[in-house]
């Protein structure tokens, strides 16, 4: 795969027999031996290792730590002066007329913030905040892998390697020692699981790697189970149900709008898309991202039409969809005109030019299992 990059695992992932594809300028793994669906179960039951080393981790800095947050609030609709420190929040950098650029992670560390954005968006993103970031340093984090442990055995199987993981509860970020390598901890992840995400100096990642591997609990996981894992917990994928033409409010992202961000709050807009953004929120949005769930076994997929039952004018859009196997049946997320976005509301889908019962459905279509 020429002119592609490559993660500092890429040799293990070979050596493990993975099926490598490319993702987002990358050399990456959608399966190994075992396939998508073994996969996805045993993260589910178990843990899944996950190398996301391809996004982008950015550290933000200023003279002092308060600047550096409002600086960043200039960009984003989110409270990122609340983040307590050791703490993370999921953000969206909004466009000036209103649309998501990219979705991100922002960590309070204390006296930076840590920002980990979406691999496809990386150098956009890193022009933007060093174009707008006025008095800040803007610093892409070149020498560091980034592997996501998730599943009800991740805490179990790092913690054997590092124990200070076992205290940290969902959204928590610390940094860790292993054998003398500085890691940066989250408890996250993008899968609805309870697990971690894992920077480490490049050098050291295959190191790591192995040593979680050889715990029974984990095997390595690709971008396959990765896919059908974060559509069963109705979590977006950027460049598919969020981008520059869906705003926070039509993707049912409202809430990562905190209070102090909206109309009568202490910082209320400020950021691009204000006018937009803000007036959805207290008005609505002409169209809603929901959970679709096919009456039938066939899975409805990416650009599938969305209808009203009997009628010939689209009010849709299906934007994620595969089989659910932890649901063992098809599921999809998408867009409908607000009006018909309550849940439970019967419509058609148009497949391969047949049209097929579907439900809107409330996600995510599986509980969260997070740390709290």
């Amino acid at each position: 795969m020429p002119n592609l990059n490559r993660t500092p695992l890429h040799d293990l992932h070979c050596e493990l027999d993975a099926r490598m594809v490319p993702f987002a300028g990358y050399e990456l793994p959608v399966q190994y031996y075992d396939g998508v669906l073994w996969e996805h179960l045993h993260t589910r039951a178990s843990a899944g290792l996950f190398d996301v080393s391809h996004m982008g981790q950015v550290r933000v800095s200023a003279d002092s730590l308060e600047e550096a947050q409002l600086a960043l609030e200039a960009l984003v609709p989110v409270s990122v002066l609340g983040i307590p420190e050791g703490r993370q929040r999921y953000g969206l950098f909004t466009g000036d007329a209103g649309g998501i650029l990219d979705d991100l992670m922002i960590a309070n560390r204390g006296d930076d913030l840590l920002l980990v954005v979406n691999a496809a968006t990386r150098e956009q993103d890193i022009a933007h905040l060093s174009a707008n970031l006025a008095g800040c340093s803007v610093t892409p984090i070149t020498d560091r892998a980034l592997l996501a442990l998730q599943g009800p055995a991740s805490e179990t199987a790092l913690a054997a390697l590092v124990p200070g993981v076992a205290e940290m509860r969902f959204m928590d970020t610390s940094v860790l020692d292993w054998n003398g390598t500085e890691l940066w901890v989250s408890r996250s992840g993008y899968t609805g699981e309870d697990g971690y995400e894992v920077s480490i100096p490049s050098s050291k990642a295959r190191s790591l790697a192995e040593a979680l591997l050889a715990s029974e609990a984990v095997i390595p996981t690709g971008l396959g189970a990765r896919d059908s894992l974060r559509l069963e917990a109705g979590l977006c994928l950027y460049g598919s149900d969020i981008d520059t033409t869906t705003t926070p409010v039509e993707a049912a992202l409202e809430w990562a709008i905190q209070k102090a961000r909206r109309r009568g709050g202490e910082r209320a807009g400020g950021f691009p898309g204000a006018s937009r953004i803000l007036e959805e929120l207290e008005s609505g949005a002409p169209r809603r991202r929901v959970g679709v769930l096919p009456d039938g076994r066939a899975p409805i997929r990416a650009g599938a039409r969305i209808f009203r039952e009997g009628s010939d004018d689209p009010v849709g859009e299906v934007t994620s969809g595969g089989f659910g196997p932890s649901l063992g049946r098809p599921v999809s997320m998408g867009y409908v005109e607000t009006g018909l976005s309550g849940t439970g509301t019967a419509l058609e889908a148009e497949v391969r030019g047949k049209r097929m019962s579907v439900t809107v459905a409330d996600m995510p279509f599986r509980p969260p299992t997070f740390k709290r």
